[in-house]
């Protein structure tokens, strides 16, 4: 008998030396708890941000480069027919002073002839000149009602990325969550502050199975989850340590009985002692009574979808 008591005994000690320890958890262990809640999420990833109106900014680049040019035209001194005029006044007074001095007719009218043509030749170059088909400035294309046929189309060499363009703004918008529609007066920012206290501090009350405080920041059907998760782990020491933490409402909602605020809450978070901090993405329910018989308590907590 007392053998057979040794054998029992000596197996009850080595099955209590190899059962398993509990697994560290953070509050809510990462899983559903307490209130469900269908909040928006992240959009489809195939969903694209509209095309932007405004072109791109290098479309103001002929219209710069047209200014200067206008500006050039516009300040060139404009030229008149005096100056023909007055050479052909010139001439005849030549000719009547050849014809003065003795030279004889022929010679003044060759020289009237000579100085018409150089008189002819001039207004020619200038006539041209004014109205003439100007070449095009190299560099300076433009198609906007020009009566001109635009290049072929080349595929466009990848531009460097310049300050007025972020190559994120062309990436599907499943980066971030759908803004909330929230009610007027409503401080986000202050709330999300407010959010990220209470998310420490609830883990530290966790760590330490601190009933009083976790049963001041929940709901009883949720302080009930908590305390479940709490019995489930023996009384095992643990240590949860919030190494990044995010925060942003997400959904903002009313019944008849209270607010409910959903807050997504991500970043890196270390539920065991010396090991590698792991991401978390979860979104925690928060409710308040119309009546103010009580503040904001932790209603549910889910895994942000």
């Amino acid at each position: 008998m007392k053998r057979l008591f040794s054998i029992v005994a000596l197996s009850l000690l080595t099955l209590t030396a190899l059962a398993p320890d509990a697994e560290a958890k953070r509050l809510g262990g990462g899983g559903t708890s307490g209130m469900k809640r269908t909040v928006p999420s992240n959009p489809a990833p195939n969903s694209l941000p509209a095309k932007p109106t405004q072109p791109p900014a290098n479309a103001a680049a002929p219209t710069a480069g047209a200014a200067p040019a206008a500006a050039a035209a516009a300040a060139a001194p404009k030229r008149s027919w005096m100056g023909p005029l007055a050479g052909l006044a010139a001439g005849l007074g030549i000719a009547a002073l050849a014809s003065h001095l003795g030279l004889g007719a022929g010679m003044g009218n060759f020289l009237t002839i000579l100085l018409v043509a150089g008189i002819a030749f001039i207004a020619i170059r200038f006539l041209l000149a004014r109205f003439g088909p100007k070449p095009a400035a190299s560099g300076n294309l433009q198609f906007a009602g020009g009566g001109q046929m635009p290049p072929a189309w080349q595929p466009p060499a990848t531009p460097a990325p310049s300050a007025g363009f972020a190559p994120e703004a062309l990436a599907p918008a499943a980066v971030a969550p759908a803004a909330a529609a929230l009610p007027d007066g409503f401080d986000a920012a202050g709330f999300e502050r407010t959010a990220k206290l209470i998310f420490i501090r609830m883990q530290a009350a966790n760590d330490v199975a601190d009933l009083n405080d976790l049963r001041a920041f929940t709901t009883p059907e949720m302080f009930a989850a908590a305390k479940l998760d709490l019995q489930d782990r023996h009384g095992g020491a643990q240590q949860t340590d919030v190494v990044q933490l995010n925060a942003q409402v997400v959904d903002h909602a009313q019944d008849a009985q209270q607010q409910i605020v959903s807050v997504r809450f991500h970043g890196l978070i270390r539920e065991e002692k010396d090991a590698a901090a792991s991401p978390f993405d979860e979104v925690w329910h928060l409710v308040k009574p119309h009546d103010g018989s009580r503040e904001w308590a932790i209603a549910g907590i889910a895994p942000y979808a």
